[in-house]
């Protein structure tokens, strides 16, 4: 079930990221910064991607019957934009295609315990 899940995230996430996940072309396009001014700069849009995310899988009425990743899948629809502008920041500091790359690993990865420790938080 959760296989069929994140492959359906795979999908989606393609589809909604779209051509736009690749920086120009010139790789040194990408703004150098030392790590931690590169963790600075990401961390408030990794934070503003995945709040988006939970708010969002908190309004769901399914919210305790369904998995929590059909959920998220869900979720992705009403937060294009803080998860794009994500990516692209990922882009800018480590390199063309890097963004996509950190998506689809580590932040995917991370996501539906941070979703989770958010929704448990939340007061509703």
């Amino acid at each position: 079930m959760i296989g069929k899940t994140l492959a359906g995230l795979t999908l989606l996430i393609n589809i909604s990221i779209g051509p736009g996940a690749i920086a120009p072309e010139n790789d040194d396009s990408y703004v150098r910064l030392s790590a931690r001014e590169k963790s600075a700069a990401l961390d408030p849009l990794i934070h503003t991607a995945t709040e988006c995310v939970a708010r969002a899988v908190m309004r769901d009425p399914r919210l305790g019957k369904a998995q929590v990743t059909e959920l998220i899948v869900e979720s992705f629809k009403n937060c294009t934009a803080p998860v794009r502008e994500m990516i692209d920041a990922h882009d800018r500091y480590y390199g063309r295609g890097s963004g996509e790359q950190f998506f689809m690993g580590p932040y995917l990865d991370t996501l539906p315990a941070n979703v989770v420790d958010f929704v448990e938080k939340t007061p509703r």
